[in-house]
């Protein structure tokens, strides 16, 4: 447990772990009350309500719990990388449903620009920001955007999450020196578990804040979804539902689709709606 005093290791209090355990009773991220005990450890005695979180509901033969992944995040960090690894555009609309879904704020770093052309990285990304996420264009090499990466994380509780290989611990290092390499040691560490796998740690930031890596998020099932909600995770989709000519319309076939309009006039990426039908059917992100 992260005190002003520095780290104290901490246990539930008792009355804590009373009654229906539906979900985690702390976790990564939670604001906590805590007392000193003789042996120098600490007791958790209250935890302060949840403004937000990122988790996902695990089945158990009784029923759903729900796993936490981090508490009271500010912001979940994407970073994808517009070449090597190719970006993977999917499963960055992939993430944004489920921040989407989960009421954190997204946003996208578009990392390793230094390896295209800004043109054809624009191509990629731009339509991102048209549509209200916030757009960060970044290059380690070049120095590109770290500054503007750096007083978006200062002060907030991060969530970072992208493919391997994106770049996110080069990212973090030119930011911190050490960061990244301290994060990439806790996630190759918790990866070597089953896939399930949703361990994670906060690392403090100079200047005040914290970043972690969530190694979770990779593993959320879209099954947490219902499909005829999934329109409402896409924010160029969601305006456009109430003037469908069917209220149940599922935007894949149906007639007076305001979707498909939008699609025809261009106002829709057929990309992302591309995403949104792969995922409306259920099929395996790439």
């Amino acid at each position: 447990m992260q005190t002003g005093d520095g780290i104290l290791v901490c246990k539930l209090r008792g009355r804590l772990k009373r009654g229906s355990k539906k979900s985690d009773l702390a976790a990564i991220g939670d604001r906590v009350l805590v007392s000193r005990v003789a042996d120098g450890q600490g007791l958790i005695e209250a935890i302060e309500p949840r403004k937000r979180i990122i988790s996902r509901m695990a089945p158990l033969p009784r029923g759903e719990y729900e796993q936490i992944i981090i508490a009271n995040p500010d912001q979940i960090v994407l970073v994808f990388s517009c070449s090597e690894p190719p970006p993977r555009m999917r499963m960055l609309d992939r993430f944004l449903v489920i921040s989407e879904m989960q009421s954190v704020p997204a946003l996208i770093v578009a990392n390793k620009t230094d390896l295209v052309t800004m043109g054809f990285a624009r191509e990629l990304f731009d339509h991102y920001a048209d549509i209200g996420y916030s757009l960060i264009y970044s290059s380690v090499p070049k120095g590109k955007g770290i500054a503007q990466l750096k007083e978006e994380l200062i002060g907030k509780t991060s969530a970072l999450a992208g493919p391997s290989g994106a770049g996110k611990s080069s990212l973090l290092n030119a930011i911190q020196p050490g960061l990244g390499l301290s994060i990439q040691k806790v996630s190759q560490a918790t990866g070597k578990g089953k896939h399930t796998t949703v361990a994670s740690e906060l690392f403090p930031l100079e200047g005040g804040g914290y970043v972690a890596d969530t190694p979770g998020l990779k593993a959320l099932a879209l099954w947490d979804i219902e499909p005829e909600e999934l329109d409402g995770y896409f924010p160029e989709i969601r305006p456009l539902v109430a003037q469908c000519q069917f209220n149940d319309c599922t935007h894949l076939h149906e007639p007076g689709c305001a979707v498909q309009s939008a699609i025809a006039d261009g106002s829709i990426r057929p990309e992302r709606y591309n995403s949104y039908v792969r995922m409306r059917l259920g099929e395996e992100e790439e």
